[in-house]
């Protein structure tokens, strides 16, 4: 018999990794830009200016300087 919870853990979304800019740094942790414009808390470790990879609200990474392009669908 297989697991139930892990097949019904298989059929929900992971969480996607997000990039944006390090705004400030907040008492719970930084305030991070999306390119769109949205702005959310992430707990981890950066700089104010760096671009951060950002999964489920913890910064896993500093990602590189690249030019992101927003296109509106």
């Amino acid at each position: 018999m297989s697991n139930l919870y892990k097949a019904f853990q298989s059929l929900l979304p992971e969480a996607p990794l997000l990039v944006g800019t390090v705004v400030s740094v907040q008492s719970n942790g930084y305030l991070i830009e999306l390119p769109d414009g949205a702005q959310i808390n992430a707990r981890g470790t950066a700089n104010i200016g760096q671009n951060v990879f950002v999964r489920d609200n913890v910064i896993e990474g500093i990602a590189p300087n690249l030019v992101v392009e927003t296109i509106e669908i």
